[in-house]
């Protein structure tokens, strides 16, 4: 089988080389002479397979079409050009694109090389497989004998930042592809230890093409040390696990290479299996209840904006006593930072002995603090976790939104069957039962459930309309809902509601009733109006999802207790 050595990094050594502000995939345009004296640079050390300057040639780097074909027929051409005269192979590079329309800005980039009569492609440094197989597929068509590369860039532990984990990711595109693999973002010495957890015969060819290893920051320039013998060294090591094309990414420059093809090829690494450890699964009591077709009552609580969580300890009992069998606590709600979910309900689950769920937003935490954080709690025993977008931030403080909730579904779905064997979390999402478009809403919730979710909270039922776009949701839905219910504490509650909080919608009939009350009427009333919301929806519901308002624990520890008494009554 022949052994593809793959040139390096362009985009870093364009940079280095030139000082150049402007993206390397303008110079096919601009400079063409430097993209075509780095193809030769990287050919003089031997090299048998260069990718075209094309990498980001998308709307990221400009959203004129006319441009973009420019670019991509030219780095073509160029790396056309330097390959003459040699047994090289020119692959047309499609850099990953994340956008609404990723798989006709693929088709697009996909035709192009095709009339100029490209026949190998990579699709490189992806962070997911969609919409891929439909991609390839187009290809196969057009160019049945076309070679096709996909390569996928993860951390150190396996993970995209989309949060798909390598294995399922190589396992799916080895249906499509003839070459799939790993590059970018590991050094060698991780992307070693990568790939000796695979059995590379799994699969039809394998490729590495490690960074040369972790970025540093000198003079405010972004540098990679000089370590060719080492990054050699790890390579040929990684060679030897049977892996057939080899190569770099950033941070590597010709001399990499060299030192790479120079080298002679170990005797292949016998790698051992990793073990590891077998117990009994934790039980979810969330999920056994709800099996078991009693109605599931779950009571939301704020955590404490200071380091005093006596309330939240005090609501929690209070509700315990109430009936509640599960508490839920919000994740700095209102993007206004308060004490952390996860530990939070670590410590009510321990001290309070109930079930906790802790909401997980994607907005203020990136992958790593995300998997920490779920590390952390899956340690405290929690194995429940409602995982939200989160609120908005306010203008001129900025969020992360790494993740948004279908990628972070994904991302625990997989720690599940990685790492959580022993205490899976259940995962949850939230159904928008206000929605203007609910058949859009109920798209997105199918969506969630393909991505692990299995019980699903709905926003506040206030209206007849949501009381029938909840029971549409559970004719529709394969899954476990909640009914929202939301106590008003009182008419400036209410309005500060309907005003300010995404997703609540309080008729307005109410809200001039509340008005209208003295404040001792108002407990009655609004208990009195909640539960002629839950009994629309009682029979459809698999249980309720109550918030507390303002702290007013006894109210909702009233309409727990009422709501007890509906369930004997039958």
């Amino acid at each position: 089988m022949k052994l593809f050595y793959f040139d390096g990094a362009f985009g870093t050594l364009y940079n280095e080389t030139y000082s150049s502000g402007e993206a390397c995939e303008l110079a096919n345009l601009l400079y063409p002479e430097r993209v075509l004296a780095i193809h030769k640079a990287y050919l003089d050390v031997g090299v048998n397979a260069i990718k075209t300057n094309t990498f980001g040639a998308n709307f990221t780097l400009t959203r004129d079409e006319n441009q973009l074909q420019d670019i991509i027929k030219k780095g073509y051409q160029l790396a056309c050009d330097a390959t003459k005269n040699t047994a090289a192979e020119v692959f047309c590079d499609i850099g990953y694109i994340d956008s609404e329309q990723s798989r006709e800005e693929y088709l697009r980039n996909v035709d192009i090389f095709l009339s100029l009569g490209g026949r190998n492609f990579i699709f490189e440094t992806l962070q997911e497989y969609e919409p891929l197989p439909e991609v390839i597929s187009y290809l196969r068509k057009k160019a049945p004998t076309a070679t096709v590369l996909v390569s996928f860039s993860v951390s150190q532990d396996g993970y995209t930042k989309k949060g798909y984990f390598y294995k399922t990711l190589l396992e799916q595109a080895a249906k499509d592809a003839d070459i799939v693999g790993l590059n970018c973002r590991c050094g060698p010495a991780h992307l070693y230890q990568l790939i000796a957890k695979l059995n590379v015969s799994d699969y039809p060819r394998f490729s590495a093409m490690p960074n040369a290893g972790y970025p540093q920051s000198v003079n405010g320039r972004t540098v990679y040390s000089n370590n060719l013998d080492y990054y050699a060294e790890k390579l040929l090591k990684i060679a030897a696990l049977g892996v057939s094309v080899v190569g770099g990414c950033c941070g590597t420059t010709p001399e990499h290479l060299r030192k790479v093809i120079d080298g002679k090829i170990p005797v292949r690494d016998v790698v051992n299996p990793i073990k590891t450890e077998t117990g009994s699964v934790t039980v979810n009591q969330m999920m056994e209840l709800l099996q078991s077709g009693k109605k599931l009552l779950a009571v939301e609580v704020d955590p404490p904006v200071n380091a005093d969580a006596s309330f939240l300890l005090h609501a929690a009992q209070m509700a315990k006593n109430a009936g509640a069998d599960l508490i839920t606590v919000a994740d700095s709600p209102l993007a206004r930072s308060r004490a952390d979910s996860m530990l939070l309900s670590a410590k009510i689950k321990r001290e309070i002995g109930i079930e906790t769920m802790p909401h997980l937003s994607c907005r203020d935490r990136n992958d790593i603090a995300i998997r920490s954080a779920l590390l952390g709690a899956n340690i405290e025993a929690v194995n429940n976790v409602l995982v939200v977008t989160g609120d908005p931030v306010a203008c001129g403080h900025g969020g992360v939104f790494q993740f948004n909730s279908y990628t972070l579904m994904n991302l625990i779905s997989t720690l599940n069957q990685e790492m959580f064997q022993q205490n899976p979390y259940t995962i949850c999402g939230a159904l928008n039962v206000n929605a203007k478009n609910f058949d859009a809403e109920l798209k997105r919730a199918e969506k969630k459930l393909s991505a692990g979710a299995r019980v699903l909270l709905t926003q506040p039922i206030f209206s007849e309309e949501a009381a029938q776009n909840f029971k549409k949701a559970k004719e529709t839905l394969d899954c476990y809902i909640l009914a929202g219910i939301l106590p008003i504490a009182g008419w400036k509650n209410a309005r500060f509601l309907n005003n300010e909080v995404s997703g609540i919608q309080i008729p307005e009939a109410l809200i001039e009733r509340l008005k209208q009350l003295e404040p001792e009427e108002v407990k009655h009333a609004v208990v009195s109006y909640s539960m002629e919301k839950i009994r629309s929806v009682y029979y459809e519901a698999d249980g309720f999802y109550i918030m507390t308002p303002l702290k007013k624990i006894e109210l909702v520890a009233e309409l727990l207790t009422a709501i007890r008494k509906l369930e004997k009554e039958g």
